[in-house]
């Protein structure tokens, strides 16, 4: 049995989708490891992770777009407004998706779906540098 960690950063220039696999996927084949379990964490409290379509563009814009409306930018309906009125909405967004994925490794290659792929999605405005803990057990 192996484990592999580090620590990756995420340079986002808006709010929305952005893919991370090719990044995710080069340092997993890197460890050399056959079979395992990669866990991904996101250490942030305004971003989340996400597998999704890779494949429609539109699929990424509908999600940005619900995501927009269920958590909107309103702030009349939000007490924490600390950094600006994209803030609580941006926690909202995270409450409701997820800051960590586990995903199964066969073969030296992460086992994803033919049309999946992995996201960082950004929930605030402005660029940001988002960090993602990696580790990756197996033999």
């Amino acid at each position: 049995m192996r484990q592999a960690a580090t620590s990756i950063q995420v340079s986002t220039s808006r709010q929305g989708l952005h893919e991370i696999t090719n990044e995710i996927e080069r340092w997993s084949h890197a460890q050399g490891i056959a079979e395992g379990l990669l866990t991904i964490f996101c250490r942030h409290t305004s971003a989340s992770l996400l597998i999704q379509e890779n494949a429609a563009r539109e699929v990424r814009g509908d999600l940005e777009a619900y995501f927009a409306r269920l958590a909107p930018e309103d702030p009349a309906a939000y007490a924490h407004d600390d950094e600006g009125p994209d803030d609580m909405p941006a926690h909202v967004r995270t409450a409701l998706t997820q800051v960590q994925l586990s995903i199964p490794l066969a073969t030296g290659k992460l086992v994803l779906g033919t049309w999946q792929g992995i996201y960082l999605f950004e929930h605030r405005r402005r660029p940001h540098v988002r960090t993602l803990a990696l580790h990756l057990i197996g033999a």
